[in-house]
C-alpha cells in the first residue's frame, strides 16, 4: 500500500494547506502516539521534539506534542534546534521517538514533520505507512501537555567539539551561511570554539526569511564572499541543518559527490573506511564509482533520499554515505545526516593533508552530467506515461555502459527530475533535450 501523506523526507507542504496545519499536526501526533504505544516494548514513552525557525513552527510543534501527550507520552520540546540534534538526543536519551517540525530547504511558506525512531534514524516506509493507518478521522477534545527543556543543545555541541583538536582552526577564515535557520547558533559556536574567524551570512532568523536567497540552495553569495574575503573555504547549511554545501578557496562550489569522494578516498588511504564501502544514491555521478574503485573501495547505490542511504549503510555495515544534494551521513559520529559533522569531517581532511579544497576535490573526475527539473501540475506514475518510458529506454540503449539515465518525480515537490550522464557533454545535452521534449508532451508543465 502506498503512503498518502509521507514523502521521501517526512510530511511536507504549504503551511495552512490541507496537510500542514495544526489540526492535521495534532492528528498526526495522535497517530504517532498510537504507533509508539503499540510497538514500544520496554515502557519508555518519552518523545523529544524540535523545530527550525519558521514562524509556523511553534504552533505546529505544540499541536504535534498535544496529540502525542494525549496518549500519555512524555513530550520534551527543545524548541529551535538542528534536526540532527534531535536525532542525537533521541539516541542518547533512549527516547521512544523524535519529532522535528521543518520543511528543510523549502521556503518559509512551507513546513513539515519528520519522525526519528529510538535508534536516531528516520522511520522506514513501512513505519510511516503504519502511522498513516492510525490517523484519527477527527481531533479528539482531550488535549495533552508538553514540557520545555531548558537546554536542548549543550550535549550536541559538546559532542561536536570532540571532533577536532583544540584551536585546530586558529588563523582560518571561514565564510559560514546558516540559511537563517536552525544552525544560526550551533555551527558558529563550534567553529569559533576551534578558533576560526567567521564571516557570516544568513544569521538573522526572523521566522520568515529561512532559506530566502541564502543557505545550501543558494550558494552564490557564499562563493562571492569567499572570493571577497580571501577565506579558506565556505560552508552553507539548509534550514534545518542536516545538509552542508562547501565552496573552495577560489569560490568554486563543490557538489555532494565531490565531498563524499574526497572523504572516502582519504579514509581508504588510511585504511579507515569501514568495509571499504561508500553508499550513495542513484543520483550520484558515475565518476564516484571509478574514483572509489581506483582507491580500493566499492560503491553501493540506493534510492534517492538520505534515509535510504542510511538503510543501505546499515545493510552493508558501512559508516559513510550521502547524497549529491549535500546530505552526508558519518555514522561513526551521528545516526543521521548532520551538516555540522560533515563540515568538521571535511575540515579534518584539510588539516591532516594540508591541502585546500581545490586540490582535494580532484579525487573525483566526473562523467559529464546534465539535469532538468520540470515543475508539473500533477505527479503521475512514471510507467503509465505514454511516451517517456519508451524515450528513456531508447536513450539508455544508445548510451550503453558509457552513461546512464535517471528520471523520477520528486518525493517532496511537484517536480519531474531528469538526469543524463554520457561520455561527452554534447551527448548528455542532446539526450536530455530529447527527454525533456517528450516529458512535456506527457505532462502538464507549469
Amino acid at each position: 500500500m502506498k503512503r498518502q501523506f509521507f514523502g521521501t523526507d517526512g510530511v511536507r507542504g504549504p503551511y495552512g494547506g490541507p496537510v500542514i496545519n495544526e489540526n492535521f499536526a495534532e492528528r498526526l501526533g495522535i497517530a504517532a502516539g498510537r504507533f509508539v504505544s503499540r510497538t514500544k516494548s520496554d515502557g519508555s514513552l518519552r518523545v523529544i521534539l524540535g523545530r527550525d525557525t519558521r514562524i509556523s513552527g511553534q504552533s505546529l510543534l505544540q499541536a504535534v506534542a498535544s496529540g502525542l501527550a494525549s496518549l500519555g507520552l512524555e513530550c520534551e520540546i527543545l524548541d529551535v534546534v538542528p534536526t540532527p540534534a534531535v536525532a542525537a538526543a533521541v539516541l542518547r536519551e533512549k527516547a521512544a521517538l523524535g519529532v522535528v517540525v521543518t520543511a528543510s530547504h523549502n521556503p518559509a511558506s512551507d513546513n513539515g514533520i519528520k519522525f526519528f525512531g529510538p535508534n536516531g534514524m528516520k522511520l522506514s516506509d513501512e513505519q510511516e505507512l503504519a502511522i498513516e493507518q492510525l490517523l484519527p478521522d477527527e481531533t479528539p477534545t482531550l488535549r495533552g501537555r508538553a514540557t520545555f527543556s531548558a537546554d536542548g543543545i549543550s550535549a550536541y555541541l559538546e559532542s561536536a567539539k570532540q571532533l577536532l583538536p583544540a584551536n585546530a582552526l586558529r588563523g582560518w577564515k571561514i565564510v559560514l551561511d546558516t540559511a537563517n535557520g536552525a544552525t544560526c547558533q550551533t555551527t558558529p559556536a563550534v567553529l569559533r570554539h576551534f578558533g576560526a574567524e567567521l564571516v557570516q551570512i544568513g544569521a538573522e532568523a526572523d521566522g520568515t526569511n529561512i532559506n530566502l536567497g541564502v543557505g545550501s540552495e543558494h550558494p552564490d553569495k557564499l562563493a562571492q564572499r569567499v572570493r571577497e574575503t580571501g577565506a579558506r573555504l565556505g560552508i552553507a547549511h539548509d534550514g534545518d541543518g542536516d545538509r552542508c554545501v562547501f565552496c573552495d578557496e577560489n569560490g568554486a562550489v563543490l557538489d555532494g559527490d565531490e565531498v563524499l569522494t574526497l572523504l572516502a578516498v582519504d579514509a581508504l588511504k588510511r585504511g579507515a573506511l569501514e568495509k571499504n564501502v561508500l553508499v550513495v544514491t542513484l543520483q550520484s555521478n558515475l565518476g564516484v564509482d571509478t574514483a572509489i574503485a581506483r582507491a580500493g573501495g566499492r560503491v553501493v547505490r540506493t534510492n534517492v533520499g538520505d534515509r535510504y542511504v542510511i538503510e543501505g549503510m546499515v545493510a552493508e555495515g558501512a559508516k559513510l554515505g550521502g547524497e549529491s544534494s549535500g546530505h552526508f551521513v558519518c555514522a561513526d559520529v551521528a545516526p543521521t545526516g548532520d551538516g555540522l559533522v560533515a563540515a568538521l569531517k571535511v575540515l579534518e581532511v584539510m588539516l591532516r593533508t594540508g591541502k585546500p579544497l581545490s586540490e582535494l576535490k580532484k579525487a573525483l573526475i566526473k562523467f559529464p552530467q546534465v539535469t532538468r527539473n520540470l515543475r508539473v501540475k500533477e505527479k503521475k506514475t512514471l510507467e503509465t506515461l505514454p511516451h517517456l518510458p519508451i524515450a528513456i529506454q531508447q536513450v539508455e540503449r544508445e548510451l550503453g555502459d558509457k552513461g546512464r539515465v535517471l528520471v523520477r518525480f520528486s518525493g517532496t515537490e511537484p517536480k519531474l527530475r531528469l538526469l543524463v550522464e554520457a561520455a561527452t557533454n554534447e551527448m548528455a545535452q542532446a539526450a536530455i533535450a530529447r527527454l525533456e521534449t517528450v516529458a512535456r508532451t506527457d505532462l502538464e508543465v507549469v
